[in-house]
Order: structure tokens, then C-alpha cells, then sequence
């Protein structure tokens, strides 16, 4: 018999998920709807796609530009007003830079790298400091903090250099932020999540289409680990995971999501028989 894959972890937490209009940020938002959360999925505009999700109970969905402090007060502040309180913040909002023009150390605009970095990093920075702000208050139902990095961040990336940038910069503030609430005693745990090939709108820019999709894709699975690329559904439930009380002693870690890719599989010398 199969384990019951939704029990409930969630019931009674209040989340808001930044960059949930798709992929991975409304993968996260499903999973914790489903494990009985309140959520509310927020991007910079309101795509059509979420509307009749939002129409659900416990399901709400708000605007917000990740840039603007202002936007993130407010939004706080709706919640809160709201629901009486917050549990959990997903910071998962982020861009690659594609359109942007060239990504590289050489040839990347100071206009695009500070663009890049208002949204992966400064987003982040401002999701946490607001997220404090509301879970504090409650230190008996703590809170969780969840940043949404990369592997991108662990390892440089030569064509996409302000993303890799930003990326480690959101794991090593999320070590900040843990050390902080921890010495605080605000009880507010902040962990990261490493997503890698996880197949979401991003990759699909990436990897092109037809024939040349089909090349591209066996050559990133070649270099995976488990053989084949990952779902958002993966990266969502380890993001239940840490937003659960299963992960109540869990502050200032990562998680990679990756099938293997950071374990060094890839570089391992090969075997002569």
C-alpha cells in the first residue's frame, strides 16, 4: 500500500510564496495548499492560469514587485490583517537575465547585473526583514523562512555570472538571517533550497525546440546523476519540509535539489576496465 503523500503537515501555518504565478514558486504554492496551509501566491502581475486556484478556500493571490519595499509592507501587512499572523515565507522570486543582453563577466551591462541582483538578492534581503518583522511577534508558533538559491549559486557559471552572483549571495544571507533570529530568540528558522535542471519555463527558453531541444536536453540529463531532470513538485516538497514542524531544529541549512549534480559525480575520474 502506498504512503498517503498529503497529511496535513501545514494545517493551521499561513504562507506567502514571492514568483508564484508558475513553475516552482506555484508548485510550492499547490503542495501547500494541499498540506493544509493558507497561501498567498504573489508575482508582479496576476496571470490568468492562478485565477481559479485563487478562488479556492484558503487560497488568495496579491501583486507584488519583489523590488519594492513598500510593496512588501504592505503585503505583510494584508496578511497579517488578514489571518492574524504569518508562518511561512517562500522567497522564490528570481530572473535569469535572458533578454537582458550577455550575461558574462566580460560583456554583462552594469544596468543588467544591478537589475538582476534588485531582484534575486534585494527581494530576498526585503522578504526576510518583513517576514521578522511579522513572525516575531508570535515566538510560540514560530516561523519559517525558506530562500529558493541554486546550484547556480554553490558553483560559477560562466555565461550567467550576476545570476550565479546573486544566487550565493542569497545562501550565505540566509545563514545571516538564521544566526540573527536565533540570537534573538524571535524563534524564526531560515533555510535554503538549491534547486538544479528542474524543467520549468526557464529551462524551456534555454533548451529550444524540436531537434535541437531534444540535443539539449540529452546532453543535461548526461550530466545528471539520477538520469533525467527534476519537477517543480520536488523542489516543493522539501520546501514543505522545511516550512513543517519536522524541520523545527533546522536554521541556517541547504538542501540541494539536484539528482546529484553537487555530489561531483560528474567530475569523478572514469573507470578502465
Amino acid at each position: 500500500m502506498e504512503p498517503t503523500l498529503h497529511i496535513g503537515r501545514l494545517a493551521g501555518k499561513v504562507a506567502l510564496i514571492s514568483g508564484a504565478a508558475k513553475g516552482i514558486g506555484l508548485a510550492i504554492g499547490q503542495r501547500f495548499w494541499q498540506e493544509g496551509a493558507t497561501v498567498y501566491l504573489s508575482d508582479v502581475f496576476a496571470p490568468e492560469a492562478v485565477g481559479a486556484m485563487a478562488a479556492q478556500p484558503r487560497m488568495h493571490y496579491l501583486v507584488l514587485d519583489v523590488q519594492n519595499e513598500g510593496a512588501w509592507a504592505a503585503a505583510v501587512d494584508r496578511i497579517v490583517a488578514e489571518q492574524g499572523h504569518l508562518d511561512v515565507l517562500v522567497n522564490n522570486a528570481g530572473i535569469l537575465g535572458l533578454g537582458h543582453g550577455p550575461q558574462n563577466p566580460e560583456e554583462s551591462s552594469l544596468e543588467s547585473w544591478e537589475l538582476i541582483h534588485r531582484i534575486n538578492l534585494a527581494g530576498v534581503f526585503l522578504g526576510c526583514k518583513h517576514a521578522i518583522r511579522a513572525m516575531k511577534g508570535h515566538p510560540e508558533r514560530g516561523g519559517s523562512i525558506v530562500n529558493i538559491a541554486s546550484r547556480s549559486g554553490v558553483v560559477g557559471v560562466a555565461d550567467m555570472a550576476a545570476y550565479a552572483s546573486s544566487k550565493a549571495a542569497v545562501r550565505n544571507h540566509t545563514r545571516s538571517v538564521a544566526l540573527y533570529c536565533g540570537r534573538q530568540g524571535y524563534n524564526i528558522r531560515c533555510n535554503a533550497l538549491n534547486p538544479a535542471d528542474i524543467l520549468t519555463d526557464m529551462w524551456e527558453q534555454m533548451l529550444g525546440q524540436g531537434d535541437a531541444r531534444a540535443r539539449a536536453l540529452r546532453e543535461v540529463v548526461a550530466g545528471i546523476p539520477l538520469g533525467h531532470m527534476g519537477d517543480p513538485a520536488d523542489v516543493a516538497a522539501a520546501a514543505v519540509f522545511l516550512a513543517s514542524d519536522d524541520a523545527k531544529f533546522v536554521t541556517g541549512a541547504e538542501l540541494n535539489i539536484d539528482g546529484g549534480v553537487l555530489a561531483g559525480s560528474a567530475s569523478a575520474p572514469k573507470q578502465h576496465q
